[in-house]
């Protein structure tokens, strides 16, 4: 057989492999590993593997993300998701949908100090749905919202999967994190503009709360000060140049600890939960990095890539447009495929081919993290709706799915205008210093 037969018989097998749910890592290595042995030798297979293995979990590159996970895991612990949307409660909930729209604002604040979608979701949506329940919002309004504003915790970042598209790509992790600030804002921002919208087409959506007085919104203003401060102390570290993408994940949470220490919330029970989170999510990202390698090795020998690269370099379409067959392609992908999954396959295959077309890397990563963004709110995958449904097991499915669609639209609407528009993402990394 030709290797790019080979190759094709290898991503194929990858998919079936996904799609009965065996682990992502291991499923990369082991088709990596087979495909790479038959096509070079097996003895040249299990050096690559040894090698890849042994640079992954030595590269300090990869010492992001055990201290940003951290991060995340002890302002959990240490109830910063309460107290953002008690904020933002405060703040909005005296308006219509005023308690969804805090809820958005809330993942927006938790996502910026934890960069998880699944935390996010979850943090938020057992915080938030009991209100929302208490004042007749609607279900799907109320389970809708959060579980589409859970997804800002894989674009705001710091966000794992931002960091998984740095390594393969051999992009800078600190650029990727300062390009998704004011597209993780304007998401926000939509989502947000979405519920008004919801709320004044049918105000019974989600009915007007009870006004609070000028000192509980100074309050509420306080409590959303520390995370404004670890945000500014992250983003700005990178921003300015004075930390790298590790010692800004370091520092943050430091600043977390501290603030647990403070509040007198951080025992060393929930210390050494968060330890435990911490390990087995950096733990999983790593092994997923690690399986990448070894399969992006076996594409490589295969030239599908290149092969690809220069057949769309000969079509005589504009860019744009074999651009949004690629979002089209990754859109359809997301529905079926995990987010790590779909990434690793992909970026290996696409990146050759998004470099000869002359769009920019970290354009292009946001973009692609965006539509992953959609596969966790759409089904049959649609993992925060499976997380909301765990907080609120008295609501179904079909009503969670149903509340998504509006959301989903604003994520749609937020692609578009990013594509219209690239120096929304490419503005900040631009100007910054790192």
């Amino acid at each position: 057989m030709s290797p790019v037969t080979v190759g094709i018989i290898g991503i194929v097998l990858l998919i079936l492999l996904f799609a009965i749910e065996f682990p992502v890592s291991f499923a990369m290595a082991f088709v990596g590993f087979l495909g790479f042995g038959w096509l070079i030798g097996f003895g040249a297979g299990f050096e690559v593997l040894a090698i890849d293995f042994f640079e992954s979990f030595s590269d300090y590159n990869l010492t992001v993300i055990p201290m940003f996970v951290f991060m995340g895991c002890i302002a959990f612990e240490i109830g910063m998701s309460a107290r953002l949307f008690d904020a933002s409660h405060a703040i909005f909930g005296k308006m219509r949908g005023g308690l969804a729209i805090a809820a958005i604002i809330a993942c927006a604040g938790f996502a910026a100090i934890c960069g998880s979608t699944n935390a996010t979701a979850a943090a938020m949506g057992a915080v938030s749905l009991p209100h929302m329940k208490r004042y007749d919002y609607d279900d799907s309004l109320a389970t809708g919202s959060v579980a589409a504003a859970g997804s800002l915790g894989i674009l705001i970042p710091p966000s794992a999967l931002l960091i998984v598209f740095g390594i393969m790509a051999e992009e800078s992790i600190g650029k990727l994190f300062i390009a998704g600030v004011l597209p993780g804002l304007l998401l926000a921002l939509l989502f947000v503009v979405t519920v008004q919208i919801l709320c004044i087409k049918n105000p019974e959506l989600g009915p007007a709360g009870p006004s609070t007085s000028l000192k509980q919104k100074l309050v509420a203003v306080s409590a959303v000060g520390e995370v404004l401060v670890l945000f500014v102390l992250v983003l700005g570290g990178l921003f300015t140049g004075w930390f790298s993408p590790t010692q800004a994940g370091g520092a943050g949470a430091a600043g977390v600890i501290l603030l647990g220490l403070l509040r007198r919330r951080l025992t060393w029970k929930a210390l050494a939960k968060a330890g435990k989170d911490s390990l087995q999510i950096t733990c999983m990202v790593m092994f997923i990095v690690a399986g990448a390698k070894i399969f992006g090795h076996f594409i490589a020998v295969t030239k599908i890539p290149f092969l690809l690269s220069d057949w769309v370099g000969q079509l005589a379409i504009h860019p744009m447009l074999i651009m949004g067959i690629i979002v089209l392609l990754h859109l359809v992908g997301g529905c079926f495929m995990d987010g790590f999954g779909l990434i690793v396959l992909t970026v290996p295959i696409m990146l050759p081919m998004i470099k000869a077309l002359g769009f920019d890397i970290l354009w292009f990563g946001i973009i692609i993290v965006l539509i992953v963004e959609m596969g966790t709110i759409t089904p049959p995958v649609g993992v925060n709706v499976y997380v909301i449904k765990g907080v609120a097991w008295d609501v179904p499915l079909e009503t969670i799915f149903k509340g998504i669609l509006p959301f989903l639209a604003a994520l749609i609407a937020t692609v578009i205008i990013l594509m219209i528009f690239p120096q929304i993402v490419t503005f900040l990394p631009g100007i910054a210093t790192y």
